[in-house]
């Protein structure tokens, strides 16, 4: 369980660090026969602020939890 609140916390510091999540997408232009053109799209969403703090403190949570819990 404490490696879930670690990796919510890394994830929440992620999400908090970088306010865009980009992808690249790969699209079909073209294809005869043989020839195919293919394009590459970069795509980004953004990530709210506030979705980062909660599983950040949601992981903290869980890490609290658990040493408290074996003490």
């Amino acid at each position: 369980m404490k490696a879930l609140g670690i990796v919510l916390i890394v994830a929440g510091i992620l999400a908090l660090a970088l306010p865009y999540i980009t992808f690249t997408k790969k699209e079909k232009v073209l294809d005869i026969g043989p020839i195919e053109a293919v394009t590459e799209k970069q795509e980004s969403f953004p990530v709210s602020p506030v979705i980062g703090l909660v599983i950040l403190v949601a992981g903290a949570g869980i890490v609290i939890a658990t040493v408290v819990r074996k003490s």
